[in-house]
């Protein structure tokens, strides 16, 4: 009967917020319809942008002055000025091995994904098949983080030798005479396989940004490329990789910062076990398992100040190009 009038209660809730967002969209209409005058166009876009400074600031700056906060107390987030929370993320054995993690799925993710979408993508261009080709390719950019680690899930599924194999992988390798392989559980290279999905996941993207910058190529400057004799991989490397350098940091930037904040295949595929685990999946685990927010809060500062170099590196390169 409790869980009934639970849902019934956040029912309500839900329904009274959206009543709220509803009437505030439409308070804010007819303020600025009331406002038309020239006079009035900064006040009109204080309307308009006053709404959404106190809705970050209530649900993004707050929270992450808190979280700062509680980072620069002890384990359990209390009030005061230490470094251990930090100390111990590097220091710590149960906290190294998933910092080295995340610095190889750093390093290796968005190099790969790139490689692939900028090879699918140079291979595909105006073929006869371009756009069912590159379909397939986009299709998991369509699927969830965690119905994509499902399905790979199934891929290296293990069953002990003499067992009918269930799993893709194996039943191909004992198909071929081979003993099955618990890819899950062979260390380091259960983090690649892993490392797989997320590639899997994210070239789709990088082939769609960077075909599209392919042929925004001057067909002058290609055909000019080829009556001085450029072809092949020649062509490439002098006109197509030049040409586009400006989407190819925006697709390693964009699909390293996703990385750096990947949670959804580590857990869902291992749990953080067998020496798999990563800082995203180890906020988690210390915020909201073990209740050492402090240390959960250290590690979510970390990967802020991770991220933050490549969303500015990112920025300035955008503007540059612009």
């Amino acid at each position: 009967m409790n869980q009934i009038v639970d849902k019934f209660l956040a029912m309500f809730v839900a329904i009274a917020l959206f009543a709220v967002v509803v009437a505030l969209i439409v308070g804010i209409a007819w303020l600025v319809g009331r406002l038309r005058s020239r006079s009035s166009d900064r006040l009109q876009g204080v309307v308009y942008v006053a709404p959404v400074v106190l809705m970050l600031a209530a649900g993004l700056v707050y929270p992450a002055l808190l979280t700062i906060r509680q980072a620069f107390g002890g384990p359990t987030g209390d009030v005061g000025f230490s470094l251990t929370n930090f100390a111990n993320i590097f220091t710590s054995p149960e906290l190294l091995r998933p910092l080295i993690n995340t610095a190889v799925w750093v390093i290796a993710v968005p190099v790969l994904a790139t490689v692939v979408g900028l090879a699918y993508a140079v291979l595909v261009d105006r073929s006869r098949f371009e756009a069912f080709a590159k379909a397939l390719i986009f299709l998991p950019m369509a699927i969830s983080m965690v119905g994509a680690s499902i399905i790979w899930k199934f891929v290296y599924e293990y069953r002990p030798a003499g067992a009918a194999q269930t799993g893709l992988f194996n039943a191909i390798i004992t198909t071929f005479g081979g003993d099955p392989v618990d890819f899950m559980q062979s260390r380091p290279w259960n983090t690649f396989w892993l490392i797989v999905v997320m590639v899997w996941i994210q070239a789709g993207f990088a082939m769609t940004v960077l075909s599209a910058a392919i042929k925004a190529i001057p067909d002058e400057v290609v055909e000019a490329a080829k009556i001085d004799g450029s072809t092949g991989w020649r062509l490439f490397r002098s006109i197509t990789l030049p040409s586009i350098r400006g989407s190819v940091v925006v697709v390693l930037t964009t699909v390293g910062i996703a990385t750096l904040k990947v949670f959804d295949v580590v857990r869902t595929m291992t749990g953080g076990q067998f020496d798999t685990s990563v800082l995203a999946l180890e906020f988690y685990n210390y915020s909201f398992r073990y209740f050492e927010y402090g240390t959960g809060a250290a590690i979510a500062v970390l990967l802020f100040i991770l991220v933050l170099p490549i969303v500015i590196y990112n920025v300035i390169q955008m503007r540059r190009d612009a």
